[in-house]
């Protein structure tokens, strides 16, 4: 563990990372092998907590918008981070790792209560934590669950993974002229309003001075080379 640069970390992966190139669900093949990074880091002598999206199954502030009750879209939100979840846990143990999945709200039939002393010793035990239905309340996204997590289990490092290689102050896609930062202060996430993460998220971060890299997860030993401090993707932190 010595050569790592960080001890502890919490990954956010989206719920749209499962699909791969489907419309819906979870494809099998890029669940596995999401599971085989993860696994990779952990044998390189890390702890590892994970934070799951439900976007892939069910998006409770998209049909909120359309007419449904928000507190009732959440919740289903909810859920969903908890079928993606399973799903995750079941990977990972095909492949031979230790995994819980603990959830914020109680669905005691298919997984444990999340308690933070509990998550924090399955991490000392050497077991991959996934932590479920965000914070347990309507209104806070899986990016405020991770945030928020991420302090409580004392993680060194947020990591969230997405489809583009940092943050860019436009919209890479749509500008190929935008431009990559290699490191942020929180302070400039907010007031540049750079859409990466939500606003309660990156606040919890900046409170906690806790470190967020931005990278994208889709190239394959990103997450190895992060651990070993190399500068992948974008930091945000109070020394940028």
């Amino acid at each position: 563990m010595s050569d790592l640069a960080y001890r502890r970390i919490l990954l956010k992966l989206s719920g749209e990372a499962l699909m791969g190139d489907e419309d819906y669900g979870i494809d099998p093949k890029v669940i596995s092998r999401l599971a085989h990074e993860v696994i990779g880091a952990q044998q390189a002598g890390a702890e590892v907590a994970l934070v799951i999206g439900g976007g892939n199954i069910f998006r409770g502030a998209g049909l909120a918008a359309a007419g449904m009750d928000r507190v009732t879209g959440d919740h289903m939100g909810m859920l969903a981070t908890i079928i993606n979840a399973l799903a995750m846990q079941d990977a990972l143990e095909k492949l031979g790792a230790s995994c819980r999945v603990l959830s914020a709200i109680r669905i005691n039939q298919v997984c444990e209560d999340y308690i933070r002393r509990r998550a924090v010793r399955h991490l000392e035990k050497g077991r991959i934590v996934i932590c479920a239905a965000g914070t347990g309340n309507p209104f806070f996204t899986t990016d405020s669950g991770a945030a928020l997590r991420a302090i409580e289990i004392g993680a060194d490092l947020l990591l969230k993974a997405t489809k583009v290689d940092g943050v860019y102050d436009r919209d890479p896609k749509k500008h190929p002229d935008a431009t990559r930062f290699d490191s942020l202060s929180y302070d400039d996430v907010l007031s540049r309003d750079l859409q990466v993460m939500d606003t309660a998220a990156f606040a919890l971060c900046r409170d906690a001075s806790l470190p967020i890299r931005i990278f994208d997860m889709s190239q394959p030993g990103q997450l190895h080379r992060i651990l070993r401090g190399e500068a992948i993707g974008t930091l945000v932190s109070s020394a940028a």
